[in-house]
């Protein structure tokens, strides 16, 4: 690591330091949520909405692929902030290494699983009569590019995690700008609609594949992907996975809760379920900008855990939270203004925004809020805090959301459907702050004793943490 990013972590006024990393983190979000909603947008404009409804229908199963990539990714980039922390580089090569190589393992494992049983997961999936061949041919094209979706999503965030919150972000855009520039081309232009849609996505990923490994062999970093690295040591598995696992559970019951309220949604009508996946794509921009502080947030914390500085570490915790309110009242004042006008933007059809708008209402309702769960998850995360950041990660759309759908649509039909995500979201930040305010404590206690300790004092001595 160079001096100028070991000054970051140690030296820059905290604000800095975060707006330094996070920054571009959530610039990188931001052009991401086009990522998103390109495909829908682009297959819109066919005037189809079984096209727009199967893009939804696969979406969870997309999803599926990022969350193994958040394994190596997440788990192996917290274990590399701390590792940095302590000085040992060596290890952080060999954690790269293997981020690498079992990331590309586990897409093509995927790829293999998604073609051998592609009927079984569309039906679960809820692809209807008049949506199973759509879906079927865009979830063909992600099947051959899952190697490039899972080692991207990883390689992003472990490249994020030396502090090249920068180079992180040119990734995501090279793939994102692929992608913009090939999706009118392909769906409209070459007519090849949801086909077109899955191909320009992959490409994309496989972009920004090539331009992180290209950062990483140009040797200005402490990451490596080369063979000679790559470990399977124990401490590697244990710390990689036991911060990977739970992430990746969190975003496995995404996909779970996504395929859940499809199904649901299903019940109704396909017009539903094309208007729910608008919403979900806009309410994306809100997610994405607190996934993206939190993960600048995250290697900030983690070096300073490690180099025991825990008054700039929870510095930067608080600051990420008063943060994260303002920018969710903002996109809440957005959402109100302009809701309607955005969910037309994708399909001109009626039923359809009119679902989408009352989906997208209730998702902006807890902006202020939401962004405390992701700040805290990550700052788990960061600590290797690996049973509060399981916790979390059932929590948001397993153990809150799965009981509150099912009971509030039985009770209240539709309206149960659309309030679900929301309600849960409440339930999840309240828990994500009491286990914060409870690890605050306890290392609070801990670093009083540390340095009694180190002083040989007799009497406590009070510190700021």
């Amino acid at each position: 690591m160079t001096d100028k990013k070991i000054d970051l972590f140690e030296n820059y006024p905290v604000s800095k330091a975060l707006i330094t990393l996070a920054l571009p983190t959530i610039l990188g979000m931001l052009v991401n949520v086009f990522y998103n909603m390109v495909d829908t947008f682009f297959v819109g404009q066919t005037g189809d909405p079984n096209q727009v409804a199967a893009v939804s229908l696969c979406m969870p199963i997309y999803l599926l692929l990022m969350a193994f990539g958040n394994i190596f990714g997440i788990g192996g980039g917290s274990y590399i902030s701390r590792k940095l922390g302590s000085k040992d580089y060596e290890s952080v090569k060999k954690i790269s290494s293997f981020s690498f190589y079992a990331s590309i393992i586990v897409g093509f494992i995927s790829m293999a699983m998604y073609l051998i049983f592609m009927k079984d997961i569309l039906k679960i999936s809820g692809a209807s009569q008049n949506t199973y061949q759509f879906s079927k041919d865009y979830l063909i094209i992600v099947a051959f590019g899952a190697p490039f979706v899972v080692n991207q999503m990883a390689m992003g965030q472990i490249v994020r995690s030396e502090g090249s919150s920068k180079e992180a972000m040119i990734g995501m855009m090279i793939g994102t700008i692929v992608n913009i520039i090939l999706d009118p081309i392909m769906i409209l232009y070459m007519n090849m609609g949801v086909t077109g849609a899955a191909l320009a996505t992959i490409i994309g990923n496989a972009c920004s594949t090539i331009y992180y490994i290209y950062h990483i062999l140009r040797k200005k970093s402490f990451l490596s992907i080369h063979l000679k690295d790559f470990s399977l040591h124990k401490d590697i598995l244990s710390n990689v996975f036991s911060i990977g696992i739970p992430v990746s559970i969190n975003n496995i019951l995404m996909s779970a809760s996504n395929i859940l309220i499809n199904n649901l949604a299903a019940g109704y009508s396909d017009n539903a379920v094309a208007g729910l996946g608008v919403a979900q794509r806009i309410f994306t921009l809100v997610i994405l900008v607190f996934i993206g502080l939190s993960q600048g947030l995250q290697p900030f914390v983690g070096y300073n855990f490690a180099s025991k500085n825990y008054k700039r570490m929870n510095a930067a915790i608080k600051i990420s939270c008063i943060v994260s309110v303002i920018i969710g009242f903002l996109l809440l004042g957005l959402s109100l203004i302009f809701g309607r006008l955005a969910v037309a933007v994708f399909i001109n059809n009626e039923e359809v925004i009119d679902y989408g708008v009352k989906f997208l209402v209730a998702s902006y309702s807890i902006a202020p809020i939401v962004g405390f769960q992701f700040v805290f998850m990550s700052t788990f995360q960061a600590l290797g805090k690996s049973l509060p950041s399981l916790i979390l990660s059932i929590s948001r759309q397993g153990i809150a959301f799965i009981p509150t759908i099912l009971i509030g649509t039985k009770l209240f039909g539709i309206k149960g459907i659309i309030w679900s995500q929301p309600i849960a979201d409440v339930v999840t930040v309240l828990i994500a702050t009491i286990m914060y305010i409870y690890i605050y404590r306890k290392m609070k206690r801990e670093a009083i004793k540390e340095e009694n300790n180190e002083n040989g004092n007799s009497e406590p001595v009070y510190i700021n943490v």
